[in-house]
Parts: structure tokens; C-alpha cells; sequence
């Protein structure tokens, strides 16, 4: 065997873990789903118990997915010491649902410049067992680990910045306007528009119903007009997504992977039918403000994340037979497509592995390890293709990190990349940002936010002021103006008067050329 070979990471077990139960004497805390999920995956490589024990010994390397439930203060130590291991490399995620591909991408750079023999990355939730105990008012949750800090992460990771002042920055309200942006771009009414995402959400939905770690597995999937339909039990959330658009958390669920070098799964004596070979990865990050954008039609990063991704493993996007995209909300998957080339639904095959962060859960940053465990498994079949692509989002669209995995080997006798292809912030020309507008302006994108009875809270734009085309944010509570953004006419372009509210300390605006 060559050393390139011998270096050559691979996948070797896979694990998932779901606790549908949301009873309080049921309730597993993250860690301990983590310990289980590790434990599903050392059972998967084939290796005797004997034998497998010895491979969770040689564990040198352990990392983590922060999770959203529970803010240990030292996740990959507990697990180190849980596991009886001697790793030496800790490492846990900042938050972010790009987390996981990232993490596998840098485990398999780690073993195939010989840093690493065995790595396992792992994460869990337990928000909808988090959520029963807030219920039953017995927090803390009798039994979990301690913590002094119980501070959640949205809390933490509040952001004070000018959207913040408007009340404007949460994923609900910015991937809406994306969706504005890129249904304006592409031309399509809003009627248009919406039944796109009803269909591939739809399609998504059937997908969770035949994958038994889907947090709705066993129901009748959701149909493309249920989807649509806007009623009390799927209300909008901001225009123009209703509740079933929008990602599901509240659930338990954990993943696990363990990778080796080729070397070593043959000196267990792993069947090479059971090795999935990690091809290449690649990630990078945008303007953290999001308002500071380019623009909302496409993403940089993401667009950027995916061409190099498959430039890193040597791979064509019509190579690609399995792609599981990240799809809080249906914005992500339909830029994903676009970007490639490929059907955004009704394709060969579906975008996506595990059916959506709606149907299948949205088990918080760890959604795509869920997806690369499944297209491990998916790839060993050998059914349904060779190579497969995970695109993992996190942020508002500010994150992104995707990886190839195939059931051969690098066809080039290139070594795994040894870095990550890309600068850390994508680079461009950004515009103009005024905290004070006041003049004609045009709405650049928008969206309404609604009240639980239906009702519309508050309309926000991103506009562009006529004279120099400095863009600005504002709100509006306007009885008039409101109705015009909920019609099902697009108002992306639409002439708006613009003005500094003193009192309030933000923009307002009225929407001048009412679109009925």
C-alpha cells in the first residue's frame, strides 16, 4: 500500500439517535444521546465488541457540534473521560448549522496529514425534552448535569447591531426576504412562487416519511396544498412563509461518525464495503450583518462553498448522484439548485436525504450530520449512486460549508486537500449603508411579519433610496402600507416615501405605488 493510501481518511460507523418520547421520565440529556449515538456508530463499523473497544481507545481526536439545548461548559472533555478514550484534540463548534460539515471536512484533513488515527464528530439535541420540563415548570431538569450558566444561546448570541434596533434579524424574518428577493429576480408572481415551495417542501415531507430517524416518521406526510393553505394551524410567519416553511427544533435527536485512515480499517479488518471515503470540502462565511450585503437574490458564500467544494474533491456537479441541501426554509435548497443547475424539485432525485429541517426535525446546529450519516449509508448501498454532495447553512445565510463522500477512492492520487480552499469572509463591493433616510426610495425586499391570530404585526424593508441608491432599513405599522405588502402582488420595486422617526429613533415608510 502506498502512504498516500495508507493516509487516506474514511468513514467507518455511522450513528443516529432519536427519542420520540417527550415524557420527563424519558428525558435524555445531549450528552448522554451523544454517548449513545457513538456508541451506535462503533457498533456499525462490524468490528466484534473486542474489537471495537479497541478502536474507541485509540480515539485521539473528538469533535463536537454546540448544541442549542444545554451549554456545557466542556463538551468533548465529558465525553472524552465517558468514553475511556485518550483524545487529545477537543474541539467544540461555534454555533452555526454549517458546523457539521465543517467538523467532518477538518477531521479528515487531520488523518490524512497524520495527525489523527481516529476521529469521531458528534453532536445532539434535546429541545423538545427542554421544552417539557419548562412546561411542567421543573427547571433545571432534575438528573441533567449541572451548569451555573443556564444563559440560552439566543441570549447569548443576541445581536446588537442596526437590524437589532428594528427588530429585524431573526431567521424567520431574513430568509423570508431572501425569498422576496430571489421571487422578484426570477420573475415569478408570488402565487408562482409559493406553490414552488409548497411542491418542494412537499417532496421533502415524503422523503421524512420513509426515513424511520425523521422526528414525523410514522405520519401521513404534509400534501403540497396543505402546505400552501394558510389557516390557523399553519399561519403565516413572515411573508411569505406559513408555520410548516419554517425549520421544526423541538426535538431529540444525535449523530455520530467515526473516521479512521484506510490503513487502520484494514488492520481491523473492516469490509471495504463499509468504508465511504470523505472526496474533499471546502467553506466560507459572509458579511455577519446580513443588511450589508451585496444582495438578497444569491448568496455569495454559499454559491462560493459549492464550487469549491467540488473543485477540492475533483468532482463535476453532474457527477453528483445524492445531495441532501440544508433547508430551514425553502430559500436554501432553491439557491442550492439554481447555483447547480438542477431542478429545485420533481427532479431524478430529491434534494435532500433526510426531508428538511420541517419534516424530518431541525435537530439545531446538527441537522447535516444527520444528513452524512444517512448518505453514508445511502452511498454503501450502492443503489442509489457513487458520489454524494452535503451542504451544510448556517447564520442568516452567512455561513457555509459542504463535503463530498464517495464509495471509491480520489480517482486523481491527490492526498485529501490539505486546507480549506477558501478565505475565511467572502470578499466584494458592498453598499451603502444610512441609518437615517429620508426621500423616494424602492423597496429592495420585504417581508410582514404576523401576529399569532393572523393578524400583521409589522412590514420591514430593505430599500434603496432614489437619489445615490444608499440602502437603508425601515418598518412600517401602517394600516395601508401593510395591506399593499400582504397582497399577492409583488412589491419588490414598489416607490415608498422613506423618513427618520426621532422619537422612535428608526426609519418608517409608506408605500407610495399601491400594488392591489
Amino acid at each position: 500500500m502506498t502512504t498516500l493510501a495508507k493516509h487516506t481518511p474514511v468513514v467507518v460507523g455511522v450513528g443516529d439517535i432519536k427519542n420520540r418520547s417527550t415524557r420527563l421520565d424519558d428525558a435524555v440529556e445531549p450528552l448522554d444521546l451523544m454517548v449513545q449515538a457513538i456508541c451506535a456508530a462503533l457498533e456499525d463499523t462490524g468490528l466484534s465488541t473486542s474489537d471495537a473497544q479497541s478502536l474507541r481507545e485509540k480515539v485521539d481526536s473528538i469533535s463536537v457540534v454546540a448544541n442549542w439545548t444545554w451549554p456545557y461548559p466542556n463538551t468533548p472533555e465529558v465525553l472524552r473521560s465517558k468514553l475511556h478514550c485518550r483524545a487529545t484534540h477537543l474541539h467544540e463548534s461555534e454555533h452555526g448549522g454549517h458546523s457539521p460539515a465543517e467538523l467532518l471536512d477538518e477531521a479528515a484533513r487531520r488523518i490524512a496529514h497524520g495527525q489523527s488515527t481516529v476521529a469521531i464528530v458528534t453532536g445532539g439535541e434535546a429541545l423538545a425534552s427542554l421544552g417539557a420540563f419548562h412546561a411542567a415548570k421543573k427547571f433545571p431538569p432534575p438528573g441533567w448535569t449541572h451548569l451555573e450558566d443556564h444563559t440560552s444561546i439566543w441570549e447569548k448570541e443576541r445581536k446588537h447591531n442596526l437590524a437589532a434596533s428594528y427588530g429585524l434579524g431573526l431567521p424567520t424574518q431574513v430568509y423570508a426576504m431572501y425569498e422576496a428577493a430571489l421571487r422578484a429576480h426570477r420573475g415569478q408572481s408570488p402565487a408562482e412562487n409559493h406553490r414552488e415551495s409548497s411542491d418542494l417542501y412537499a417532496e421533502y415531507a415524503r422523503v421524512a416519511a420513509g426515513n424511520p430517524i425523521a422526528w414525523t416518521h410514522g405520519k401521513e406526510p404534509d400534501t403540497a396544498d396543505t402546505i400552501a393553505r394558510v389557516t390557523k394551524r399553519n399561519r403565516m410567519i413572515c411573508l411569505p412563509y406559513p408555520l410548516v416553511m419554517n425549520a421544526f427544533n423541538t426535538v431529540n435527536m444525535s449523530a455520530a461518525c467515526i473516521l479512521t485512515s484506510l490503513e487502520h480499517a484494514q488492520e481491523l479488518g473492516i469490509p471495504h464495503s463499509r468504508l465511504i471515503f470523505p472526496l474533499g470540502g471546502a467553506g466560507t462565511h459572509d458579511r455577519e450583518d446580513f443588511y450589508e450585503r451585496s444582495c438578497f437574490f444569491h448568496s455569495q458564500s454559499l454559491s462560493s462553498c459549492l464550487d469549491a467544494t467540488l473543485a477540492a474533491s475533483n468532482v463535476k456537479a453532474a457527477e453528483i448522484d445524492l445531495f441532501d441541501f440544508y433547508s430551514c426554509f425553502p430559500i436554501v435548497p432553491k439557491l442550492a439548485s439554481l447555483h447547480l443547475g438542477i431542478p429545485i424539485h420533481g427532479g431524478k432525485r430529491p434534494t435532500t436525504l433526510l426531508g428538511g429541517l420541517t419534516s424530518f426535525g431541525g435537530a439545531g446546529n446538527n441537522y447535516s450530520l444527520h444528513a452524512i450519516t444517512e448518505m453514508v449509508r445511502q452511498l454503501r448501498s450502492g443503489q442509489d449512486g457513487q458520489v454524494g454532495l452535503v451542504l451544510a447553512n448556517g447564520g442568516v445565510l452567512s455561513h457555509h460549508h459542504a463535503v463530498c463522500l464517495s464509495r471509491n477512492p480520489r480517482q486523481d492520487g491527490i492526498l485529501y486537500p490539505i486546507r480549506n480552499p477558501l478565505p475565511i469572509h467572502v470578499s466584494g463591493a458592498w453598499p451603502q449603508i444610512i441609518e437615517r433616510a429620508q426621500g423616494n426610495a424602492r423597496i429592495e425586499t420585504y417581508t410582514v411579519q404576523y401576529e399569532r391570530d393572523g393578524s400583521p404585526l409589522a412590514g420591514f424593508i430593505l430599500g434603496r433610496l432614489e437619489e445615490g441608491g444608499a440602502r437603508f432599513i425601515a418598518i412600517t405599522t401602517d394600516g395601508a402600507s401593510l395591506k399593499v405588502l400582504g397582497t399577492n402582488r409583488e412589491q419588490v420595486g414598489t416607490p415608498v416615501w422613506v423618513e427618520f422617526d426621532e422619537d422612535a429613533g428608526r426609519n418608517t415608510f409608506k408605500v407610495l405605488g399601491a400594488r392591489l
